[in-house]
């Protein structure tokens, strides 16, 4: 995504991505990082990216890390690339420092403002039961054209989930910070305001699934 949830230049298309969450082995997160580097650094992805992060707070079932996908939708991301051997080759590595491989699932990116500052290198995913896909779209986006000075410098997405619906969830909300005390700050400043509420209704009947928080370790 992202920044999806990678910091990237990405086009006007719209993006889809794949995610698997993963429990590193102890002391093999180090050894995590250098799996991709080392079999598959050549590999270069067409129109789209991939990405090792941490999560932090607001883990499920132990997970530590999530292994993320993304491309422009329609295209190939390995185009010209022979994944029957590299791919093999990765997953085999990458059992040496998995313990325990989580949930998986995939999805698109419907809005997004790129992020700019890159002390913001935290992204607070929320997952939602959205009743109106449409109506939530909406507001969203009149959310963050209205509070432009509070989402500066920020990367800003919203998306579905199409396969596999993690915890029931079926759309996702996220946005980039320096940390969790400035993202709590961020929402102090918001919800102080009677319009931010006003609106946040708006968009309609949503359930919070759960909320996280990623960080990427490596990018490519």
């Amino acid at each position: 995504m992202i920044n999806l949830l990678v910091a990237a230049t990405l086009s006007a298309q719209t993006m889809v991505f794949n995610v698997i969450e993963v429990k590193a082995k102890e002391y093999s997160a180090n050894e995590m990082e250098e799996a991709y580097e080392t079999c598959c650094s050549d590999m270069k992805p067409n129109k789209g990216g991939f990405a090792l992060q941490v999560i932090g707070k607001g883990a499920d079932n132990g997970m530590t890390h999530r292994l993320l996908w993304y491309w422009e939708l329609g295209e190939d991301l390995w185009e010209g690339i022979n994944t029957e051997v590299k791919g093999p080759l990765f997953w085999s590595q990458m059992d040496n420092y998995v313990e325990e491989y989580g949930e998986s699932y995939m999805g698109r990116v419907l809005s997004r403002q790129e992020g700019t500052n890159e002390d913001y290198e935290w992204d607070h995913i929320y997952d939602l039961k959205v009743d109106d896909p449409n109506q939530f779209k909406m507001g969203h986006d009149k959310i963050i054209a209205k509070f432009k000075k509070e989402f500066e410098g920020r990367w800003v997405g919203f998306g579905t989930y199409d396969i596999n619906h993690p915890n029931g969830a079926t759309h996702w909300v996220g946005i980039s910070g320096e940390g969790t005390h400035d993202h709590v700050m961020l929402l102090d400043k918001l919800q102080s305001q009677s319009e931010f509420i006003k609106m946040l209704a708006e968009r309609g009947q949503v359930e919070n699934v759960r909320d996280y928080m990623i960080k990427n370790l490596k990018q490519y």
